[in-house]
C-alpha cells in the first residue's frame, strides 16, 4: 500500500497545479441532472403511472442495477453490443441491466414464479451514442408492467394495450396511436416471402426501421448488407406497407399465400380475438394493426405494439419535436424458460413506457405555458412579526412537524415579515402562520392566505386542522 500510496503522490506532484485546471464539471455522455423543477414534473408523471397500474392490481417488485454478463447474453439480438460491462469483480462477469424485462424473466425462473402481476420502475443503462436531444439517454428510467401466467389468449395482451392508452390519455401529450403486430405473423410473412429461417431476425431488425427510414433504405440494407433476395424483398414490401383494424386481419385470413401459412394463421386469429377485446375497452380509435411494426428485441414471441405521438401540438416551437416511441411491449413466451434448469416456460406480456420522452414534452409543455411549477409541498410558513420570537417559531413549527403538517421557517433569528412573506410568493407556499406577543397572550396564532392577504386568528390547539382543511382544497 504504502508504495501505491507513495506512487499515486508522485504523479499528483507531477501533475501540480495544471492538474486543478483540466478538471471538466460535466456529467457524462448521455447522462443528466435533473433541478428540482424538472424532478416536479416527473413525479407528476411517475404519479400518474404508478396509479394505473395499481388500479390494474400490480404488486411491485425490485432488482440489482446489475446482472451477471451471461443473463443479460443472447437476449437483445443485434443490440447486445449496446450492453455496458463492467470490470471483473471478485470473480464475477458483470453487465449493468439494458432492460427491466430479462431481470424479470431471471427473477420468475429464480424464485420458480408462476404467477404475478408486477410493475417495476427503475434506471436502465444502454451503451448507446444517443440524440438527447430526442429524449434517448444512457442511463434512463423505464417503467414496466407485465403480467407472467397462463392465461386465456389475448386477456392479458388486452389490459396491457388499455393500460397504454390509459397512461397517455392521462398524461394529455396530444394525439397518440398505438400500432399492434404479431411476431408470429411476421414470421409466416416472412417465411411465404421466402426469408431463409437463419435470416427471420436480422431481416426483422431491419423492418423495425421502417418509421425511421423509406422503404427504399430498408430494402437495400435487407439486399444489400444482409443478403437477401430482390424477389423476397419486394414481396415483404408489399405486406408491410399495410395497416388498418379488423378488416385488414379478415382481408389477411383470406389472403391465399399467408393463410397457408400455420404460424401467421395462429397470429391473425389472436389478432381478431384481441381486437374484440380492445373494442369492448372502447380504444379501437387509437389502435392501428400494422405490419411493419417488428420490435428489434429477440424475446417477443407473440403480440408486439409501440405507441407513438402522431404530432406534437406546440404553437410555442418553430418545428414540432419528433420523440417517436412513448411506450411499447409484447408477449414474450419463452425468456423465462431460458433461465430454468428444466426449460419450464411461463407465458408473460408486458409494457414498458417511455418516461424520458414523455419528460421532455411534458418539460416543454410546461416552458410553453409559463405554468409556475412548486417544488416543494410546504403547506405553511412559521413566522414571527416582532424581534425575539424565535424560540416560539421553534416551538410552533416542532409542534406543527408532529402534528404531519409540512411546515418551513426562515433560518433567521430576527427576520423581516415582508421578507418571510416574500419567500411564500416566491416558492408558492399557500398560507404563513405568525406568531407575536398579542397572539401568544391570547392564545392563538395569526393565519394568513398568502394568495388573498386574508388574516384570521385560529386557536393554537385547533391551527394543524385548520391547516390541513384549507391546504387539501387547494
Amino acid at each position: 500500500i504504502a508504495k501505491e500510496v507513495a506512487k499515486l503522490l508522485e504523479m499528483k506532484a507531477q501533475l501540480g497545479d495544471e492538474g486543478k485546471a483540466k478538471f471538466v464539471l460535466k456529467t457524462p455522455k448521455g447522462t443528466r441532472d435533473y433541478s428540482p423543477k424538472q424532478m416536479a414534473i416527473r413525479e407528476r408523471v411517475f404519479s400518474a403511472i404508478v396509479t394505473c397500474f395499481k388500479r390494474h392490481g400490480a404488486e411491485v417488485i425490485d432488482t440489482p442495477v446489475f446482472e451477471l454478463k451471461e443473463t443479460l447474453t443472447g437476449k437483445y439480438g443485434e443490440d447486445s453490443k449496446l450492453i455496458y460491462d463492467l470490470k471483473d469483480q471478485g470473480g464475477e462477469l458483470l453487465s449493468l441491466r439494458y432492460d427491466l424485462t430479462v431481470p424479470f424473466a431471471r427473477y420468475l425462473a429464480m424464485n420458480k414464479i408462476t404467477n404475478i402481476k408486477r410493475y417495476h420502475i427503475a434506471k436502465v443503462y444502454r451503451r448507446d451514442n444517443p440524440a438527447m436531444t430526442r429524449g434517448r439517454y444512457r442511463e434512463f428510467y423505464q417503467c414496466d408492467f407485465d403480467i407472467a401466467g397462463q392465461f386465456d389468449p389475448m386477456i392479458p395482451d388486452a389490459e396491457c394495450l388499455k393500460i397504454v392508452h390509459e397512461i397517455l390519455s392521462e398524461l394529455q401529450l396530444g394525439d397518440f396511436l398505438i400500432k399492434v403486430n404479431d411476431r408470429r405473423i411476421l414470421d409466416g410473412m416472412f417465411a411465404v416471402c421466402g426469408v431463409p429461417d437463419s435470416k427471420f431476425r436480422t431481416i426483422c431488425s431491419s423492418v423495425d426501421k421502417l418509421d425511421k427510414m423509406p422503404w427504399e433504405d430498408v430494402r437495400s440494407e435487407m439486399v444489400g448488407e444482409k443478403g437477401l433476395s430482390p424477389e423476397a424483398a419486394d414481396r415483404i414490401g408489399e405486406y408491410v406497407r399495410l395497416h388498418g383494424g379488423l378488416d385488414l386481419i379478415e382481408q389477411l385470413l383470406q389472403d391465399p399465400t399467408l393463410s397457408q401459412n400455420k404460424l401467421a394463421k395462429e397470429g391473425l386469429g389472436d389478432m381478431k380475438l384481441l381486437f374484440e377485446y380492445l373494442t369492448l375497452f372502447g380504444i379501437t380509435r387509437q389502435i392501428c394493426f400494422d405490419l411493419s411494426l417488428a420490435r428489434g428485441l429477440d424475446y417477443y414471441t407473440g403480440v408486439i405494439f409501440e405507441a407513438v405521438l402522431v404530432q406534437q401540438e406546440n404553437e410555442h416551437v418553430e418545428e414540432p419535436v419528433s420523440v417517436g416511441s412513448v411506450a411499447g411491449g409484447g408477449r414474450y413466451d419463452g425468456l423465462v424458460g431460458m433461465f430454468d434448469p428444466k426449460g419450464r416456460k411461463v407465458p408473460c406480456v408486458g409494457v414498458s413506457i417511455g418516461i424520458e420522452r414523455i419528460f421532455s414534452i411534458m418539460e416543454q409543455k410546461v416552458e410553453a405555458s409559463a405554468e409556475k411549477i412548486r417544488t416543494t409541498e410546504t403547506q405553511v410558513l412559521v413566522a414571527s412579526a416582532q424581534k425575539k420570537l424565535l424560540e416560539e417559531r421553534l416551538k410552533l413549527i416542532s409542534e406543527l412537524w408532529d402534528a404531519g403538517i409540512k411546515a418551513e421557517m426562515l433560518y433567521k433569528k430576527n427576520p423581516k415579515l415582508l421578507n418571510q412573506l416574500q419567500y411564500c410568493e416566491d416558492t408558492g407556499v399557500p398560507l404563513v402562520a405568525i406568531v407575536g406577543e398579542q397572539e401568544l397572550k391570547d392564545g392563538v396564532v395569526k393565519l394568513r392566505v398568502v394568495a388573498t392577504r386574508e388574516e384570521v386568528d385560529v386557536r393554537r390547539e385547533n391551527l394543524a386542522e385548520e391547516i390541513k382543511t384549507r391546504t387539501s382544497q387547494s
